[in-house]
């Protein structure tokens, strides 16, 4: 089976298409000539989501699934969450987003957070929403070099290390978007 996977975020794609069984073949924006930039507007991680999908199912008629995460922050009331990419500004910078992160909390011990992956799926005309998530805390200092994103400042529960120092194949394993994903590849051979 082949799916588009509406993101382009190389990052992302090479996380889920390492999940994915050799039954399922990702196919990215590129290949079916989408190069431009999928609004995100809505004001919810599900919303994203959904609006991703469906600009994809609507502008290029394929079946598809797409994704949007958000790191949510217990002391700062969800922050960064559906704004997490461009929470330092429009540049979307991961080390200034984790900068800003890390300052914000500076006063804090209560550093509990989580990271939300909802991924929405078009399918043969109907849509189906699959959620993962990823509880943690937001560590003092970024630690490792792996992943992307808030990876080096988030240690997930019952682990010493930060989602930056696991493999891939760790981190996919108990991450907010595995999670997802594996929900999403249940789905998919079941209606298969």
């Amino acid at each position: 089976m082949k799916i588009v996977f509406a993101t382009n975020n190389a990052n992302k794609v090479k996380e889920i298409q390492a999940l994915m069984p050799d039954t399922i073949q990702l196919v990215s924006l590129s290949d079916i000539g989408c190069h431009e930039d999928i609004p995100e507007t809505a004001n919810t991680i599900e919303g994203n989501a959904i609006q991703k999908a469906n600009y994809i199912t609507e502008k290029y008629g394929y079946d598809c699934f797409a994704d949007d995460t958000g790191l949510e922050v217990d002391a700062l009331h969800g922050e960064p969450g559906v704004d997490s990419a461009h929470y330092a500004g429009p540049q979307r910078n991961a080390a200034d987003n984790m900068d800003k992160l890390l300052k914000n909390l500076e006063d804090q011990s209560h550093r509990k957070a989580q990271f939300k992956t909802v991924i929405a799926l078009n399918l043969k005309g109907k849509q189906h929403l699959f959620t993962g998530i990823a509880k943690g805390k937001i560590t003092a200092k970024k630690t490792g070099e792996k992943g992307f994103g808030y990876d080096p400042i988030f240690q997930p529960e019952g682990f010493s290390e930060t989602f930056a120092e696991l493999t891939l194949e760790q981190k996919g394993q108990i991450s907010h978007r595995g999670k997802a994903t594996k929900q999403l590849i249940d789905f998919l051979h079941y209606d298969q």
